[in-house]
């Protein structure tokens, strides 16, 4: 048998719950989360799940309270079929459109809609399903860089997750040369699988994608790949922030930056350390409480 912990709360603190898990480099890869609107008429109310193939102990249930912080909902504790457990993280994740992009789960059928591309991200892998605004709109704003005229021979994905957004790069530039990393080693795997499943080649020459296990830029294949035409982090503020100068380093005089992970409040210290490091602001859009940055780096520097 498998089994399901479950807390009902405001929808800002189970996503809130859902980035102090991203945050913790400790997390229990045992304990798969997903959260999701109970019912459409009250958008506000959200479900945290989390599934274990095990009955859950003490220090797990404690685990996902202390995601929660001060006074942590209550915990409903289920015991599910061996066989529904993946499925069950699935059901509650629902297709999202983000520009040109369809992104569903496995449980969900794709889109017919003409000129959309549709990616497969299963729920249950790693960060960077497209539900959460800050990969949602890195999305949007990679398909208005394409719209604008921007065609990257070259891209990279610092932080990757699932590599959704390095599929998107490669659907909106054929050519251009993707390379993906990520420190969690979890992400490898899930990412050549994602791959595989959206009909994403892997390889290292044009319109295929390399993968790498980094922490940031410091990854001799990373190096070797760059400076890069686009360089896209969906990570967190103080990271973005500590490698501002790497990143305005990797990329060419007059490349592009995507940024992302950070909220509106602290969108001013972000864009204030690009600044320095030679960037500067091209275009924004806000995603709920969340910051997406368009930078280019000056030509001289």
């Amino acid at each position: 048998m498998s089994w399901k912990l479950s807390a009902i709360a405001p929808k800002e603190r189970v996503e809130a719950a859902l980035e102090a898990r991203d945050e913790d480099p400790f997390w229990d890869a045992n304990i798969v989360l997903t959260g999701f609107e109970v019912d459409p008429d009250e958008p506000e109310t959200w479900r945290l799940d989390a599934y274990l193939e095990d009955a859950p102990g003490t220090g797990q249930r404690r685990a996902v309270l202390a995601l929660f912080g001060e006074n942590p909902p209550e915990l409903e504790e289920e015991e599910l079929p061996e066989t529904d457990w993946v499925t069950e993280s699935q059901r509650g994740v629902k297709p999202i459109t983000a520009g040109r992009f369809y992104v569903h789960t496995p449980d969900h059928p794709p889109s017919d809609e003409a000129g959309i591309r549709n990616f497969c991200i299963p729920a249950a892998q790693a960060f960077g399903t497209g539900h959460h605004e800050t990969t949602w709109g890195c999305l949007v704003m990679l398909d208005r860089m394409e719209q604008q005229g921007l065609s990257p021979k070259s891209t990279a994905d610092i932080g990757t997750g699932t590599g959704l957004l390095a599929f998107g790069a490669l659907h909106l530039w054929p050519q251009t040369i993707a390379t993906a990393s990520d420190i969690d080693p979890v992400c490898e795997p899930a990412v050549i699988d994602n791959a595989e499943r959206n009909g994403i080649a892997v390889g290292s020459g044009k319109g295929t994608l390399t993968m790498l296990v980094a922490d940031g830029m410091d990854d001799p294949a990373l190096h070797a790949a760059a400076p890069f035409d686009l360089l896209i982090a969906n990570i967190l503020a103080a990271p973005l922030i500590d490698m501002a100068q790497d990143f305005a380093g990797a990329v060419v005089p007059g490349g592009d930056i995507l940024l992302s992970g950070l909220l509106t409040t602290q969108e001013a210290d972000v864009t204030k350390a690009y600044r320095e490091a030679g960037c500067e602001l091209h275009d924004q859009l806000t995603a709920g409480d969340w910051s997406i940055l368009w930078l280019k780096q000056n030509s001289s520097t």
